[in-house]
């Protein structure tokens, strides 16, 4: 495999480039060391790669196996520009790495007073303790001692000290991922060690289990006779779906072709589906009558996070050949990663050779995706149609639907014009986005692209 994490160290920008445009390429990948593409060029302050890696979905609060983001290394080696960068792009200050130590920490103690100053500037705490109980300030003196000092005094901070604590355990850090994910396709089922039953559906039973020290989902299709052309089917559609080069989008990592069993493999969300956050997380109480219920898992400012990752990872998808697998948008589809980033389950595609004729979700597809032949159909309107139910169900919390069987909403959304209503209390911005986007028109919906900066706007 071309080595991106040399190009990124000498700052081969054209290189960079060219193996970023195959989306098969995973650029939130780690190395030995869980250094991405996006640490080793922050450390070697390479600005245009690290202003590319970011633009194509690079995630600035990735952690390696020492904890440090790419912010830390840019404040420890004095670059200035990428520091500015990564803290526009919402780069956090005040995560601590394995020592407890900030970006703020390494700017002070190797005096990069400007760079000092602008992590203040956008929060840094100046009052935070490593795990030897030094704060920032404590890392430096004199002239910048003091400036600092005036900074965070002007910026309201509390200068009292806040000794460390160790919130390793919350899940809060992202590590950079394994590179064995984008590695491999083929995969021996031996090598697969399934425990835990996550689902059975029409299509195939999901499993979780552990491959290489990896948490990994692994979902056997649903196919009744395994015929050696579905063998050939198989190995020629999955790898369609092996797309790393979108942070909205969950690649399938590998296959196992091992007839008559056919699984696809993708990374472990611990956060599950959409559809089970918005819908069964919701509805746990503490079974104290006394105590007040509590607040909804996905409150409106995250309902909108959501949206928007999805809507990003669809224009990306609209912007690739389109492809077999088919790919079918609902909530049960988008995966929730572990900071809360919504993204596009590839496993989740349909095969070519996967009961043709049959719809499992109807509740979410467009009464012209229901009534006409895929070939006939405008596939990116009927998505659209799609995410306006999705955006629906973030709005209300409620399923689509949900006292009529799928037939009967198939039959009712294709013949009959039933429709979702939207009820009082949803933004009115939103409604009627979602009216707009369910245009029975398909050819008046909008794309993704004219979508995501109203979503933007309404997160404002």
């Amino acid at each position: 495999m071309e080595d991106i994490f040399q190009w990124c160290r000498e700052g081969s920008a054209m290189q960079v480039r060219m193996w970023l445009d195959d989306p098969e390429h995973d650029l939130n990948q780690g190395d030995d060391h869980g250094f991405s593409p996006l640490h080793w060029a922050a450390k070697r302050g390479h600005s245009k790669i690290v202003e590319l890696l970011v633009q194509r979905g690079a995630r600035v609060g990735a952690t390696n196996m020492g904890d440090d983001t790419p912010l830390h290394l840019a404040s420890a080696h004095g670059h200035a520009d990428i520091v500015h960068f990564l803290l526009r792009h919402k780069a956090d200050p005040n995560l601590t790495n394995e020592h407890g130590n900030t970006p703020l920490h390494y700017a002070c103690f190797w005096g990069h007073s400007s760079i000092a100053e602008a992590l203040v500037s956008s929060g840094a705490l100046i009052s935070l303790a490593n795990k030897d109980g030094d704060t920032p300030i404590d890392k430096t003196k004199g002239s910048m001692a003091k400036r600092v000092h005036e900074l965070a005094i002007e910026t309201g901070q509390d200068l009292k000290k806040i000794t460390f604590k160790d919130q390793s355990w919350l899940g809060l850090k992202t590590r950079s991922r394994d590179a064995t994910l984008s590695r491999h396709r083929g995969i021996n089922i031996n090598d697969l060690s399934l425990h835990t039953r996550i689902a059975s559906t029409p299509s195939g039973e999901t499993w979780r289990g552990r491959w290489q020290k990896n948490d990994i989902v692994a979902k056997i299709l649903a196919v009744r006779d395994c015929t050696s052309r579905i063998s050939r089917d198989f190995n020629e559609e999955f790898p369609k779906l092996r797309i790393f080069s979108h942070p909205n989008v969950l690649p399938v990592v590998g296959c196992c072709n091992s007839p008559p069993r056919l699984v696809v493999i993708s990374q472990y969300l611990p956060h599950g589906s959409l559809y089970s956050l918005l819908h069964d997380a919701v509805n746990i109480n503490t079974g104290d009558p006394s105590q007040p219920p509590r607040p909804p898992v996905v409150d409106t400012a995250t309902a909108l996070r959501f949206a928007t990752d999805v809507a990003r990872g669809m224009a990306f998808l609209h912007t690739l050949e389109r492809i077999i697998p088919q790919y079918h948008l609902n909530s049960k589809h988008v995966m929730i990663d572990e900071d809360f980033t919504a993204r596009i389950n590839m496993a989740d595609a349909k095969f070519s050779f996967q009961e043709k004729g049959r719809i499992y979700y109807p509740a979410w597809m467009a009464p012209e995706a229901l009534q006409k032949k895929s070939s006939d159909r405008n596939w990116e309107a009927s998505d659209m149609w799609s995410f306006a139910i999705l955006m629906w169900e973030l709005a209300t919390r409620e399923v689509p639907f949900a006292d009529l069987t799928p037939m009967e909403v198939g039959m009712k959304i294709a013949l009959e014009g039933l429709r979702v209503t939207i009820p009082p209390g949803v933004s009115p911005h939103l409604a009627k986005l979602i009216k707009i986007c369910m245009n029975e028109d398909p050819g008046k919906r909008p794309t993704f692209d004219m979508v995501l900066p109203i979503l933007e706007k309404m997160r404002r």
